[in-house]
């Protein structure tokens, strides 16, 4: 029997079924979470959890439980404390090397590299956890030129990628920088094959049914070293070929098929969207018309159904109340609109919020 890649993948990100308390557990689990929208990717992570509410989610990233920085492609993260130093180690070269142009455009080398570290060392030693705006200011004063959004964004990615830097907690709606070795304890590392052979354990264990391709992609390696890694874990996976692709992932127990209808309201960028190449498992193009104008649905909120993504979603976040409004691709079941109404109320309890539909 062909294996179900939707419920299996549902199964294997936990949302379907989780026994998760914490967010750094979900988030050790699937090895990185996409974090660039801090709102949507906290909201990832307590639905593969049981009933975290936001400002647990807060609060995780404050005490350091949970960390973000770039780690890859690049893009926002969330990752935790003990992956962090072995992942950067793998992943920072990679990354610097898709950055050399932009570090030429913006006239950033090496010394400069190493003077801004200096820089930034001084002003968050002693435990200080400083804002973009600040450490701004703390360039300008020391003669670095930043008025550059783009040139202040390498320069702090660089030092991310140089583990001299990592986030802190917020203030307020800002977010902070912090020191890595103030935030993050000694741990154990991991030599180069082995953390080539983690990652990959870690995403098709988490992300399967899934191809080299997709994983290449989620993780930003070259092509090289992805499949490197895929064949250190080989003997560790089960694999089945649909129409020539060969899709990888690690034997789970079996998901029975509900015979209600499944909803969740799944946020931008959200792991289930966002970590493979090929998404036509999920999603219809036919359906890109119906989206924002920017027309990718990875940049949308997406409702989905039985593992398939059947409309979009938007919210606006009030003092008292949460509005979300609904736009299915096609009219719903009753028992559908029955499965997205309590997907809506789950999101409504993460956020402590009552809700109001548009």
């Amino acid at each position: 029997m062909s294996i179900d890649i939707v419920r299996q993948r549902l199964h294997n990100q936990k949302l379907s079924k989780t026994a998760f308390k914490q967010p750094d557990q979900v988030v050790g689990w699937l090895g990185v979470v996409q974090a660039q929208d801090y709102a949507g990717a906290k909201w990832a992570v307590a639905q593969r959890t049981k009933g975290l509410i936001d400002a647990a989610m807060d609060q995780a990233l404050a005490n350091g439980a949970i960390l973000r920085t770039h780690v890859l492609r690049p893009t926002w993260h969330f990752v935790t404390p003990t992956d962090i130093r072995w992942m950067l180690a793998l992943t920072a070269p990679r990354i610097n090397a898709l950055s050399a142009t932009y570090y030429r455009q913006l006239e950033l080398d090496n010394a400069l590299f190493k003077r801004s570290s200096a820089l930034l060392i001084k002003a968050l030693q002693g435990g200080k956890q400083l804002t973009r705006a600040e450490l701004t200011s703390v360039l300008k004063k020391n003669g670095i030129a930043s008025d550059s959004l783009l040139r202040f964004t390498y320069l702090i990615i660089h030092a991310e990628l140089d583990e001299v830097i990592c986030s802190g907690g917020r203030r307020g709606k800002q977010f902070t920088y912090a020191l890595l070795d103030e935030r993050v304890p000694p741990v154990k590392t991991l030599q180069r094959d082995e953390a080539l052979a983690e990652l990959a354990k870690r995403y098709f264990r988490s992300h399967g049914p899934a191809t080299l391709k997709d994983y290449t992609w989620w993780s930003g390696l070259s092509p090289q070293d992805a499949r490197d890694g895929l064949e250190m874990i080989k003997s560790q996976l089960d694999y089945e070929v649909i129409n020539d692709h060969t899709y990888w992932f690690i034997e789970s127990r079996p998901v029975i098929k509900e015979k209600d209808p499944t909803a969740y309201l799944l946020p931008n960028y959200d792991e289930y969207t966002v970590a493979y190449t090929d998404r036509s498992a999920i999603y219809d193009t036919q359906h890109n018309s119906k989206l924002d104008s920017r027309g990718n649905f990875l940049f949308n909120h997406v409702i989905v159904i039985n593992g398939q993504v059947a409309g979009t979603w938007k919210r606006t976040i009030n003092k008292s109340s949460v509005v979300v409004e609904l736009n299915p691709f096609r009219s719903l079941t009753k028992a559908e609109k029955q499965a997205v109404d309590s997907a809506t109320d789950q999101y409504g309890a993460f956020l402590n919020l009552p809700i109001k539909l548009a």
